[in-house]
């Protein structure tokens, strides 16, 4: 975890040092590298060394290439636990995405805690849960970072006239600040939509849907190549 006057990373481990510096390759998207970094987690918290795909946003935040990085710098990335086996390195979102938010869609009361303190209860469309900072290639979290321990939080609760200036300016960050994009940031989130579920996206990959949810931040978990 990164801490305020210390660089964020360090140098490769030496050979022979047990399950730490194992090397695990990795390639293709950000729900790739995070079934890897279970696996990692779960044997000891071997290295991944990541060749990210062309859709991959994790990447982005780590700035790696379409190669890789040259491997001789260690940084310890946070993961995102989701319960019941799922995990997550970049973004949870429930509700409709923001890059996909249309006029026609619905806004619906749901309930948004971070660290047990309620930031969020009101109609929305949208609840963003990220570690990492882009998502689809537009720059959704600004303030995102891999490596701070915390998530931010995002909860979409625009008029439908609103939604497509909002979109024009997600590749740039400029749609944050908003009076209707509610932020929050912590380590713990749990989110309740009311009645029925809305959709799930983890990393990219829609993964059915959810009424309720809660995502803690594992710190550091995940130890990658640069």
């Amino acid at each position: 975890m990164i801490r305020p006057g210390v660089p964020w990373g360090e140098p490769v481990p030496p050979a022979g040092g047990g399950d730490a510096g194992r090397v695990i390759e990795v390639a293709g998207s950000d729900a790739d590298l995070a079934a890897a970094a279970a696996t990692a987690v779960a044997g000891g918290g071997a290295l991944l060394r990541y060749v990210p795909g062309p859709d991959a946003d994790f990447a982005r935040a780590l700035g790696l290439g379409s190669g890789g990085g040259p491997g001789t710098t260690v940084v310890a990335c946070d993961l995102l636990d989701l319960g019941h086996g799922h995990v997550a390195v970049n973004a949870v979102v429930l509700g409709v995405a923001p890059d996909r938010l249309r006029a026609r869609h619905r806004l619906r009361p749901v309930l948004v805690e971070v660290d047990g303190r309620v930031v969020f209860d009101a109609p929305a469309t949208t609840v963003v849960v990220a570690g990492g900072q882009f998502l689809r290639g537009a720059d959704l979290v600004p303030r995102g970072h891999p490596g701070d321990g915390r998530v931010e939080v995002q909860v979409y609760a625009l008029r439908s006239a609103e939604r497509r200036a909002m979109r024009s300016r997600l590749a740039g960050g400029d749609h944050v600040p908003h009076p209707r994009i509610a932020q929050a940031s912590g380590r713990r989130v749990m989110v309740r939509w009311d009645h029925r579920e809305a959709p799930l996206e983890v990393d990219g990959r829609a993964l059915a849907t959810a009424g309720e949810l809660e995502v803690v931040v594992r710190p550091g978990a995940v130890r990658v190549l640069l």
